[in-house]
This record gives structure tokens, sequence and C-alpha cells, in this order.
């Protein structure tokens, strides 16, 4: 079943009102029809309304809903991913794979050695793109919400917005002892908001993982093998999934 997600005050009562780039995809691209059903989420609530399709005209479609799944698909803790720069499109990737895993933010960070510099235009165009794929993923996925992709931070500035987070975690090749890791994955409890700081291909400097161990985040091992930047992300969210999923 195909998912949409629109504005809150798009689902009046028992209507749903889809407009924009939506209804062309929905009547040109699926060549749906009346009475076809639908899922449509308004990236808030959680909540997936089920609506059959009542009218198609040119400028929006009409649906009426037949049912509402309250209890939602989304992970019971808030992740939020803060992703180190990396090289080319991986963050493409790396933004998709997320969404698909359950994150809640993701946080681009200009960390001391990353190659890719953005700021100004460039940055707000990327991030516009960037946003972009996490509505395609969640729709993909059909997530609750669509996570939202922030504006690039510096190291500095993503370590303060962490202080909201429970739990802060940061992946570090130089940590020891997978005891301490299974230790702080097992302590994971539904309602905790819980941050995860990501490295470049080149990793953190010293002075980053000082600063961030001075406001409790706790560097872990994730094995003896190097990992890619796009690898440690996704191996970290999938066994938060692992230990959070109901």
């Amino acid at each position: 079943m195909y998912q949409f997600f629109v504005e809150p005050g798009q689902i009046q009562g028992n209507k749903v009102i889809i407009t924009g780039k939506d209804v062309n995809h929905i009547k040109n691209v699926l060549r749906m029809k009346a009475e076809e059903e639908i899922s449509v989420s308004n990236g808030v609530d959680g909540k997936e309304y089920r609506c059959g399709i009542k009218e198609l005209s040119g400028e929006e479609i009409i649906c009426e809903v037949r049912f509402i799944r309250e209890e939602g698909v989304e992970l019971p803790a808030k992740v939020y991913l803060f992703q180190g720069l990396p090289k080319a499109d991986k963050m493409e990737w790396i933004i998709q794979k997320a969404v698909e895993l359950g994150v809640y933010e993701i946080i681009p960070v200009a960390v001391k050695r990353a190659v890719v510099k953005l700021d100004g235009r460039k940055a707000e165009s990327r991030v516009l793109r960037w946003q972009g794929i996490a509505g395609a993923a969640a729709k993909q996925s059909k997530r609750g919400i669509v996570p939202r992709v922030r504006n690039v931070m510096s190291f500095q500035e993503a370590i303060n917005y962490s202080r909201q987070a429970d739990i802060k975690l940061i992946p570090y090749e130089l940590a020891e002892g997978m005891e301490k890791t299974r230790e702080v994955f097992g302590s994971l409890q539904p309602g905790k908001d819980i941050a995860v700081f990501i490295g470049t291909e080149g990793g953190f400097s010293p002075e980053e993982i000082e600063t961030a161990a001075k406001e409790g985040v706790v560097p872990i091992t994730l094995g003896k093998r190097i990992l890619r930047t796009e690898t440690a992300g996704m191996t970290v969210l999938s066994i938060i999934m692992y230990h959070l999923e109901q």
C-alpha cells in the first residue's frame, strides 16, 4: 500500500485532502482510481490514517478515513544521529538508511577532519536535498513521521545540542572493552533520548573526543575492525533498534 504525508490541517475529521506534487503522483504515475486505498500520516502524531480515495481533481485528491492505527511504527525512544560530513554522496545513503532504521533527527556535523566544507547557500541547498531524501525514505519505510535533517553544525554546536539527550555515544577506534559497549546498549530503555556521534572518514580528533567526554558522551568500541563512516552509524542504529523495538 502506498503511503503519503500531509500537513496536520489536511486531515479534517474523516476527510483527508491531498495537494501538491502527490496529486500528480497518485493520478498520473500510480494511476490510482476512486475507492482504492492509501495510507496517510501527518508526520507529527505517528498515527496511520487508512483512507479510501473519493474524488480526484486537477489540484487535489479527497480521501475518506476508513480507520486509524494509533500504535504507530516509531521506536519508543528518540534517536539523534550526529553525522560527520562524509565525502561525495555518502550522506544521501546514510540519511536514507538511518530513516529506515528509525532515527528521529539527523544532524550533519562539520568535524575537524571533514574533507567536505559546506557553508552559506551551498549548505542550505544541500540540507534541502537531504530533507527530501529523508521524506522519500520515510514514505518507503512507512514511517509515522518524517525525520528532520538539521542545518550543518560545528562540533561544539552539536555537543551543545546533544545535552538534551539521556544517553550519548561516540564510537571511537581507540576505545577499548566490548563489555562496556554491551553494558551501554543493554541499558537502553524506552522513553530515553539517545544521541549517536559518528565521525568522518578520518575519524574524530583527540581534542573532539576529549570535549565530548567532558560533556558526558561515552566513547565505545564497535569491535576490532575499523568501520567506514557509513557502516559505523548503521551498525549503532541497528543495535539500538534491536534493543528497543517492541
